[in-house]
């Protein structure tokens, strides 16, 4: 049988499906060749994204004895059933119902109190079994299920962070990613992906670590010496062997070749991702705050001017 693949339409979403490898629309329910049913955590998009498909509810995931099922559609809870001796860590203000005899307590951080969340220094909670208990982010969005495995880790930007199975270390680190404007005499610096982030390793045994994602999440495997650039905010976490640095485009205009003030009278503020390694953005991110004025300083930062 022949597993030549037929080209995807325009603006089609690439699948082979994985049983004969025959190559169709992702928007198909199943295999046109071998009736398969389609696997949409394979699709991919023209550009080479491939749509991180939402957690159904009601759906469970099991780790180690106990299980978290996932519920609601819009604005999802992580439920989960603890077995004794199993536990989760978590930040204090996710936390929206347990049973009686879940016990939680303040997890002892090293940098803790080097390091502020929302003003305050950064303190997480450790629940531990036996008995139910439930968090959610108070938000529209998706959750987003990321095992690791054992010796795995990943960078994931500021506030995004939900729950972590007590197998996953956590520590965190300088972002690096600033740069500093001026107006007169007045100096400000920004940060646009956070002034840290938050780095989550399995151990010796694999461990589960929840994030949450406003609107759609898209993840992209970057190859070495392959790089793209997004916007800050829309970052969710990426694998260590990411690099990243800001770039800035000041892209022309109209009146450019009559004024030479013109020329660069805008500029996009961009995240630069060097590979090899995964990337993960959201749909829905907040509008990045750039008051405009001349950049005097920054951490690297690469340029381009438009004629």
């Amino acid at each position: 049988m022949s597993t030549t693949p037929m080209p995807p339409t325009s603006g089609s979403r690439a699948y082979r499906c994985p049983w004969c490898g025959h190559g169709s629309d992702a928007g198909a329910a199943s295999c046109p060749r071998c009736g398969a049913p389609v696997d949409v955590r394979m699709a991919t998009t023209d550009s080479g994204w491939a749509e991180l498909p939402p957690i159904r509810d009601m759906a469970k995931i099991q780790f180690g004895q106990s299980f978290c099922q996932i519920e609601g559609k819009y604005v999802p809870v992580a439920d989960f059933k603890l077995a004794a001796g199993d536990g989760v860590y978590f930040t204090h203000h996710l936390l929206l119902w347990k049973d009686e005899q879940v016990q939680i307590s303040n997890m002892p951080l090293a940098k803790g109190w080097k390091r502020l969340f929302a003003g305050l220094p950064l303190i997480m909670t450790e629940a531990k079994g036996p008995g139910r208990i439930a968090f959610s982010k108070d938000a529209a969005g998706e959750l987003i299920a990321l095992p690791l495995e054992a010796g795995q880790s990943v960078d994931v930007r500021e506030h995004v962070f939900m729950i972590a199975t007590n197998q996953v270390a956590y520590d965190w680190f300088q972002s690096g990613i600033w740069f500093t404007t001026q107006n007169g005499k007045d100096s400000e610096t920004h940060y646009p992906i956070g002034m840290f982030m938050d780095r989550f390793a399995a151990g010796e045994v694999p461990g589960l670590l929840l994030l949450h994602g406003n609107g759609n999440v898209f993840v992209r495997n970057l190859e070495a010496g392959q790089s793209i650039v997004i916007k800050p905010t829309a970052l969710l976490f990426k694998d260590p062997t990411v690099r990243m640095n800001l770039h800035v485009e000041y892209p022309g205009t109209m009146y450019g070749a009559f004024q030479p003030w013109g020329r660069w009278s805008s500029r996009y503020v961009w995240l630069h991702l060097h590979g090899p390694g995964r990337v993960a953005v959201q749909s829905h991110f907040e509008k990045m705050e750039d008051p405009g004025f001349n950049i005097r300083n920054s951490e690297p930062m690469t340029t381009t001017r438009h004629w």
